[in-house]
């Protein structure tokens, strides 16, 4: 039995009738050769099954069609059922596909990890760089942006970089979730705050204090990191520390849903006794018990923004330096 061989570049070459440059020119992505010739490569390419070598082509190019995500999390967290990081990764994932290019999702839990990351992406093995969930003033995004590498970062970057950035609009979102409380009549509004070396954790607590302050109500608050255990932790710090709050806003619903469960094993009803709302409107928000009001942000929008954000920088274009992404106040039972 004999293989079939693969097509070969000089094989589409006699199929269109052109020089084998012309065919690598075509191939390879360059816009100098006539369109009637490019249909009639694009043809014979088609007609023979012919498969480009990709190595050779990033070598001609400069470009390996393939874009680099880079989660600063532990694989506990990008894969447990906080839905941030799947979403950042579907919408990611879905303006890659239409621009035929790949997605390459990188951990950078760790230090090793982190090296690991600096050593593959200043290498130019991806065309450009996506950054989430930045912990603290990581230098990586501003460096990669100074040797050239395209950086488009979820959120604003902690160390005053100057790299384009794609966020939601968190203090907003808080507030017109602490006005809500206020206008139910909530006068002893605690909070459950994020981690404070993330911009959204920074920046929801911002919400929060200045939401307060307005209208002139004290604050009262504890800290988690956005794990249901953590918010389990500080909702019993909250009503150790102020037995008679009457409201609870989470930096993200799944601290909201620990809270939730604490609050009932405390003997507290809600919303009767305390109002919970929430941050991110995952999935499981409108299935607890009660059904837990919360602040959507656009997450799977985020991931498609910042991606076709980086798209562009790859092709030579200007962006903004910031682009924010609004939320909406989801009312449900809780509140």
């Amino acid at each position: 039995m004999t293989t079939a061989q693969r097509p070969t570049l000089e094989a589409v070459a006699r199929r269109a009738g052109v020089s084998r440059a012309t065919v690598s020119r075509v191939v390879n992505g360059s816009t100098t050769v006539a369109e009637p010739i490019q249909q009639a490569v694009r043809r014979a390419v088609e007609e023979l099954g012919y498969v480009p070598n990709l190595a050779a082509r990033s070598l001609v190019t400069q470009r390996t069609d393939s874009v680099a995500l880079v989660m600063p999390e532990a694989a506990t967290r990008v894969f447990s059922d906080d839905q941030v990081f799947p979403g950042i990764i579907r919408g990611a994932a879905q303006e890659l596909e239409a621009a035929d290019k790949q997605l390459v999702l990188m951990l950078a839990g760790s230090p090793a990890g982190h090296e690991r990351v600096e050593r593959y992406t200043t290498g130019r093995h991806v065309d450009g760089v996506l950054f989430a969930s930045l912990h603290g003033e990581d230098p990586l995004p501003g460096r990669l942006a100074r040797l050239g590498i395209p950086v488009v970062c979820s959120g604003r970057p902690l160390d005053g970089a100057e790299v384009p950035y794609v966020d939601v609009d968190h203090v907003g979102g808080v507030a017109e979730a602490v006005r809500h409380l206020i206008g139910n009549g909530r006068r002893r509004i605690a909070t459950i705050a994020g981690p404070q070396d993330m911009v959204a954790g920074i920046e929801r607590l911002i919400g929060y204090r200045e939401t307060v302050a307005a209208a002139g109500l004290p604050e009262l608050v504890a800290y988690g990191d956005f794990t249901r255990e953590s918010g389990t932790a500080a909702m019993r710090q909250l009503l150790a520390a102020d037995p008679e709050l009457d409201a609870v806003f989470a930096a993200s619903d799944l601290m909201a849903h620990a809270a939730l469960r604490t609050l009932r094993e405390a003997g507290r009803r809600v919303p009767d006794d305390v109002a919970v709302i929430g941050f991110d409107d995952i999935e499981t928000a409108a299935y607890t018990e009660p059904p837990l009001t919360t602040v959507k942000q656009p997450i799977v929008e985020l991931g498609r923004a910042m991606t076709r954000q980086l798209l562009r920088i790859a092709a030579g274009e200007q962006v903004e330096q910031a682009l924010m992404l609004p939320t909406e106040l989801v009312v449900r039972e809780s509140a």
